[in-house]
């Protein structure tokens, strides 16, 4: 057997290529939308990829399961489990086999398993894998998909929190409670492969190391010490990470089939001549560094850096309209797949721009020259974090701001005095702070955040100032 494992540091997200060397056969466990990597790896080891199953309808990112079905033929391996709202549409347009609990499908001599694991979604399924090919007659480990986390589980409010569904919350932490009883039952020496790691929305406390095992899971993880199914609710419903926006469009688009990556519009270069315009209307993002970009930068452009364009582009674009890039040409096609990985595939163009278009410039201060302004009233603070990190410790009369909503709330802040934002370390400050200054406010990034405020000796209220 081989088993290969892949992860996307923009996503946190974690995939795997199980083969058979014997056959030749190989399968690709919950695949992002950028297959390149599967396919280059099975090249090298000489197998072919002939499946692409799915633990889930993924929310966090587009699927590469049609992707792979386009390109290689590959058999889709969908859950056919939960309500009749969440199906997948375009099975019927490939060879597919959807699966229920219990049932089998093989990779030559790799068997899987599935077993319906509901609760993070109502389809959820889990995949135990059983090397036969080794003579093995009992299952090695658990792909959990975004059931269990190294020490975390699945959140259960992402179809009320993203797509609205009323009262989906609680249903689905009653669902996932009991899947976790269940979890209990499985040895403990079956190694746990999950879909995500460190940074994911798709649950809280998740762990950084890349697999585990039912027995140390059982032990150690938070989520799976309950034995009481209110308080384990009331637990795994409280503070959950801010669900991005772009979780109901991915809902959406893994149920009725991502588009295909060659049909896609090509994105061309646009002249500079037009960049003013367009940043009137549109959004074009800059992902420079943001040193960089306070220094220097287009007017009307905002700010979100390259190693979190991924993270915030979900919350900040709007699907509906098109973007526009602020990029070399030679890093256009690496920026191209982070933005397309989570569906944002109308993008109108880029622009390669010369230095002497960035005329615009914000200010950053050091917390001890903004204490002052704050204090006397004359400047209002918008912290924002998560309203998780806020409620644990904040500046004294800050407002609370979360950037992932900042674009939805521009309006109801005072535009009578400058503002000053904050966040803990001073990098999504930044973002925010091109945001506000693109509609116009006075604004000023405190540099380094909180973290320099109370390096600063400076007052902080909150759950956090009460415990030092």
């Amino acid at each position: 057997m081989f088993l290969k494992y892949f992860y996307d540091p923009h996503l946190a997200h974690a995939s795997y290529l199980v083969g058979c060397q014997k056959t030749g056969e190989a399968v690709v466990i919950d695949p992002g939308r950028n297959v390149e990597p599967y396919l280059e790896e099975a090249r090298r080891e000489g197998l072919r990829i002939v499946g692409s199953a799915e633990t889930h309808i993924h929310a966090d990112f587009v699927s590469g399961s049609r992707e792979l079905a386009d390109r290689v033929g590959a058999k889709l391996y969908l859950s056919d489990e939960g309500p009749a709202d969440w199906k997948y549409l375009y099975a019927d347009q490939y060879h597919s086999q959807l699966l229920k609990h219990g049932d089998v499908f093989r990779v030559g001599n790799v068997k899987l398993e599935a077993v319906h694991t509901p609760g993070h979604t109502p389809e959820h399924l889990s995949f135990l894998l059983t090397d036969e090919g080794g003579g093995a007659t009992e299952p090695m480990g658990i792909f959990t998909g975004d059931f269990v986390f190294v020490g975390s589980i699945g959140r259960p409010d992402l179809l009320e929190t993203a797509a609205g569904v009323a009262g989906s919350a609680e249903a689905g932490a009653r669902q996932l409670y009991h899947s976790m009883r269940r979890f209990h039952e499985l040895p403990d020496y079956l190694q746990v492969w999950p879909a995500h790691g460190a940074g994911s929305a798709c649950g809280k406390g998740l762990g950084a190391i890349p697999s585990s095992t039912v027995g140390y899971e059982k032990r150690f993880n938070p989520a799976l010490q309950y034995h009481d199914e209110q308080r384990f609710v009331d637990y795994i419903l409280s503070e959950q990470p801010e669900t991005p926006y772009y979780f109901a469009v991915m809902k959406r688009v893994n149920k009725v089939g991502p588009e295909l990556i060659r049909n896609l519009v090509p994105v061309a270069a646009i002249s500079q001549t037009e960049l003013a315009q367009t940043a009137e209307r549109y959004l074009v993002i800059d992902p420079s560094p943001s040193a960089e970009f306070a220094n220097a930068h287009v007017p009307g452009t905002i700010n979100i850096p390259s190693g979190s364009l991924v993270q915030w582009a979900g919350f900040l674009v709007d699907y509906s309209q098109p973007i526009y890039l602020l990029i070399d040409e030679k890093a256009l096609p690496e920026h191209l797949r982070r933005v397309r990985s989570i569906g944002i595939d109308n993008v109108g163009g880029y622009f390669g721009v010369q230095a002497g278009l960035r005329t615009q410039s914000y200010v950053s201060l050091a917390p001890q020259e903004l204490q002052p302004r704050i204090e006397h009233g004359e400047a209002t603070l918008l912290d924002v974090r998560a309203l998780t990190e806020f409620q644990a410790g904040h500046i004294p009369g800050a407002e609370h701001r979360f950037l992932g909503k900042l674009p939805r709330e521009i309006e109801n802040i005072n535009r009578s005095k400058p503002v000053v934002v904050q966040c803990q370390g001073g990098g999504r400050s930044a973002i925010a702070t091109s945001l506000l200054q693109r509609a116009g406010f006075d604004v000023t990034n405190m540099s380094g955040g909180l973290n320099a405020w109370k390096a600063a000796g400076l007052p902080v209220v909150g759950l956090q100032a009460s415990c030092l």
